[in-house]
């Protein structure tokens, strides 16, 4: 049998997507180590190789965009029309160039998180195009309206020509898509002892008062850092090369370290709306505080999902940007779901890639 050969498409987008499918590749890589894995992102590589292991081959390609953002909340819509609307009008060189790289390196099967044009180019070379997302980019264009109602309609004819959608937790309705298997949580898993990552960093505070401060690849410019003031026995954990030295943070600036390492040794994970952290999160059980984003349509599915399946505590930008975050000295609110969520997304995806190579 020849090699089989995965194309993994991903949306340029944040560290999210590119991080979620790195958890997949990565659980596909060990059950069935012959896969050769092909990352088709933007995403830097140091960051898959946080998730995988094992060799893959890196192909930087962006064929979507997302949304323009200056940090994890700012966004510029106009400028992400004109860039959407480049795409389209250049869509049939964007789709030939790539058919052209996957009939050489005879790829197999496509995988993506999920840019729409990845069904393109399944279709032209005559192969499946699976997806897996908990939304669609068609979902958040088209809830900005003018402009954007036609973008979407473009989107969602594209993701209708998917073969196979794995829909994660937290999701939306995706209508576009015609074959729909949902499937558990998604994500990383910690990879250190937990002592050794105390030591080596030197937190000291009892779980309750550690509380990790997460962003998203993006960050975010404007945390008020000096609400940790109020808080001298505790410690706060923070990626944020720019933020301020003060006693009681942890600055995390070993690029091998990933946010879920840290998350067992967290009373509190605090983030924005994001389905990664939000997954990993939930599969350990770590409490969640998250803002609202009024803006960004998925949130509000994200939101809902915590809620049903994770304590949590839900705050408005005020809270977060002019309070004292008095909040953190009150306890999450539990679940709202006595039935745990399932966790076995990465397997159940894996799963069905390796079956699909087995059976063609």
């Amino acid at each position: 049998m020849e090699r089989p050969i995965l194309y993994l498409a991903i949306t340029n987008h944040g560290f999210g997507h590119a991080t979620r499918m790195a958890s997949v590749a990565a659980t596909i890589q060990k059950l069935c180590p012959e896969v050769l894995l092909i990352m088709v992102t933007t995403a830097p590589r140091w960051l898959l190789e946080c998730y995988i292991e094992g060799d893959f081959i890196y192909r930087p390609r962006a064929f979507d965009l997302g949304v323009v953002q200056a940090d994890s909340l700012t966004m510029d819509k106009a400028a992400t029309l004109e860039k959407l609307l480049d795409i389209k009008k250049h869509q049939n060189s964007l789709i030939a160039s790539e058919v052209n790289f996957i009939r050489q390196n005879r790829v197999n099967l496509i995988l993506a998180d999920i840019p729409f044009l990845a069904s393109g180019f399944a279709n032209a070379a005559n192969i499946p195009c699976w997806m897996i997302s908990n939304f669609g980019w068609d979902l958040i264009y088209r809830d900005w309206g003018g402009e954007f109602l036609a973008v979407a309609d473009w989107i969602s004819d594209w993701y209708s020509k998917c073969d196979r959608l794995f829909r994660l937790p937290f999701h939306e309705e995706m209508q576009a898509f015609n074959n729909i298997t949902d499937i558990g949580l998604t994500g990383g898993s910690p990879h250190y002892p937990l002592d050794d990552l105390r030591s080596l960093w030197r937190i000291t505070t009892p779980v309750e008062k550690t509380i990790l401060l997460t962003f998203g690849g993006l960050g975010l410019q404007q945390i008020p850092y000096h609400n940790l003031k109020q808080f001298p026995d505790w410690q706060f954990i923070v990626f944020d090369a720019s933020a301020p030295d003060l006693p009681n943070l942890v600055k995390i600036n070993d690029r091998k370290y990933r946010p879920v390492d840290f998350m067992p040794i967290c009373g509190r994970v605090f983030s924005k709306p994001g389905y990664g952290t939000f997954a990993e999160a939930t599969k350990l059980q770590v409490p969640l505080v998250t803002l609202v984003r009024e803006d960004f349509a998925e949130a509000s599915y994200l939101i809902e999902g915590i809620t049903n399946y994770n304590q949590h505590q839900i705050i408005t930008p005020a809270d977060f940007f002019e309070g004292t975050w008095n909040f953190l000295r009150e306890s999450p609110q539990p679940p709202k779901q006595s039935q745990p969520i399932a966790k076995d997304g990465n397997e159940a995806i894996a799963q069905a890639v390796i079956n699909y190579f087995q059976s063609n």
